[in-house]
């Protein structure tokens, strides 16, 4: 016992030596996983601010009251663009208010009614590689679908239906996470006091899950405006000196607008500035929109405590 007594001492010590090397060495794991956080967010902020420095160095020169809301001219190489920004503004909005609703009805059943079952799994799935799928192929889809066999014709209608259709995997998907992410206590506590389930849903579910609903849209916006090749085919018309009269019109966009710039005319160098003019627009056009949802998605937030 005496010797048992006479050596704790070196083994406590020994004990606390290799503690304390453990715990160094978490913390040099954890100072080089925050470094490494850091070191990536710098990067992304870096690309992001180049792209956006780049674009508006160059997009600015061209930019002016007259370029905002004028008409083209002397084929597309004098005047403004904004015929271009009206049917942009109306393409996103035609195929977010057709997706969103429909996609937070999906996302809804799926998370809150819908039973286990392989079928159900399966819509999942689809839902998941809906959302990559090449832009172009909803382009011909929009085609196919809503410009010959419905016979909307190229217009504001197709292009937007066309697009909604190509945001609904990504609203479908961030609603059901945002859904999923309320507390089940929430539920519990609302069915306890006597609502029902639909209630609980309308005035405890989405309301909280309502910020990161807000951010899918959010996201699904920017793509949205951007798209090229879903218009192509449906909605973009080369060269228009008039505004959309309804939703079976045919419209000018900016994305296709500054591919046009790019790729036609007789006149490069005057064709690439308008082109940086129109992304800048394109540009500032997505972030405000952005913008706008971010202050709702914090106002809500602030509401519920989130």
């Amino acid at each position: 016992m005496k010797k048992v007594h006479d050596k704790s001492p070196l083994l406590g010590r020994s004990m606390q030596g290799a503690e304390t090397h453990g715990i160094k060495a978490k913390d040099i794991s954890q100072g080089l996983g925050f470094l490494l956080l850091v070191l990536c967010i710098g990067i992304t902020l870096l690309f992001l601010g180049s792209i956006i420095y780049f674009i508006s160095i160059r997009g600015i020169r061209v930019i002016s009251w007259e370029f905002i809301t004028d008409v083209p001219r002397m084929a597309m190489t004098k005047g403004g663009i904004a015929p271009a920004i009206v049917g942009t503004i109306y393409l996103t909005l035609v195929s977010i208010s057709f997706a969103f609703p429909l996609g937070l009805a999906c996302a809804i059943y799926l998370t809150e009614y819908s039973p286990k079952s392989t079928a159900i799994n399966i819509i999942r799935l689809s839902i998941n590689n809906l959302a990559g799928v090449p832009s172009v192929v909803f382009g011909l889809f929009g085609f196919a679908v809503f410009v010959n066999a419905f016979g909307f014709g190229v217009s504001i209608l197709s292009g937007g239906l066309t697009l909604g259709i190509m945001a609904l995997p990504g609203i479908i998907a961030t609603s059901q996470d945002a859904i999923l992410a309320v507390p089940q206590s929430y539920r519990e506590a609302s069915l306890a006091l006597g609502a029902t389930h639909w209630d609980t849903i309308k005035r405890v579910v989405l309301p909280t899950a309502l910020p990161g609903i807000l951010t899918g849209v959010i996201l699904n916006v920017g793509r949205v405006a951007g798209e090229t090749a879903p218009i192509l085919f449906t909605a973009a018309t080369f060269y228009t000196r008039g505004f959309p009269h309804s939703i079976f019109s045919e419209v000018m966009a900016l994305p296709y607008h500054i591919y046009a710039l790019m790729t036609e005319g007789t006149h490069p160098d005057i064709q690439t500035q308008i082109a940086y003019g129109c992304a800048l627009i394109l540009l500032c056009l997505v972030l405000s929109v952005s913008a706008v949802a971010i202050v709702l998605r914090q106002r809500q937030r602030r509401m519920y405590g989130k």
